[in-house]
């Protein structure tokens, strides 16, 4: 839909959109009526390719990359996207200062731990924030800390067209409402590891998320021998 490059282009800054569809971006404007218009702004960049391929094989630094896996988490090669090794690589396009932005779609515990431990094991400072429509878990990462700011001051630092942006589908009536709500959210990165503290940290050739049914039968059986 686009939606995600939408909100970056707000802020008045150069972003690229990385698509692997050819035909996805032509329906920007189907879902934004600015689509079109914010297509030929000189700050849009659009690259059509695997998302994890270009990062691997560009040399561009980004200040922040944010990514949308797409659900389901059990999806085939959707553990490409959470793995420490694709983290590795976002590390490498990123400024000592950069800042990686994801969501985990709702899963179960040990799909949530896997992916927990990548992202702890790959960046210093990580915070987990609770999806406001209660559709899975957004994380910041970054190798420097991550500013502890309240309501007000966050609405401070934005631009008049990215408050709106925010605003269009917020469920708060107000900026800073809103963020008291995201921030009010806030919980450990080790609280998620502790649901499932044996699950194996999520890799390449470890992808835990794409064994559910495995994993479901095999609880299944070990419950019906118990009782």
């Amino acid at each position: 839909m686009g939606t995600t490059f939408r909100s970056v282009l707000s802020w008045g800054v150069p972003a690229t959109a990385v698509e692997l569809v050819p035909s996805v971006p032509k329906l920007f404007g189907y879902y934004h009526p600015d689509g079109p218009a914010l297509l030929h702004s000189s700050m849009a960049h659009i690259v059509i390719d695997d998302g994890r391929r270009y990062l691997e094989r560009t040399t561009q630094q980004y200040d922040v990359i944010t990514i949308d896996p797409p659900p389901p988490v059990a999806a085939a090669g959707s553990s490409l996207l959470y793995s420490k090794e694709f983290y590795s690589t976002i590390k490498l396009r990123l400024p000592p200062d950069g800042i990686l932005q994801t969501w985990l779609p709702a899963s179960d515990a040990t799909d949530h731990s896997a992916v927990a431990q990548a992202l702890r094991g790959s960046f210093l400072y990580v915070r987990v924030f609770g999806s406001l429509e209660h559709f899975g878990n957004h994380f910041l990462a970054s190798n420097r800390p991550l500013p502890d700011w309240t309501p007000q001051q966050l609405v401070a630092h934005m631009p008049a067209k990215a408050m709106a942006d925010m605003m269009e589908w917020a469920p708060e009536s107000s900026p800073e409402q809103q963020f008291a709500a995201v921030l009010d959210t806030e919980f450990p990165i080790d609280q998620m590891i502790a649901q499932a503290p044996n699950a194996p940290i999520l890799q390449d050739d470890r992808p835990v998320n794409e064994y559910y049914i495995l994993r479901e039968k095999l609880s299944a059986i070990v419950h019906y021998t118990r009782y």
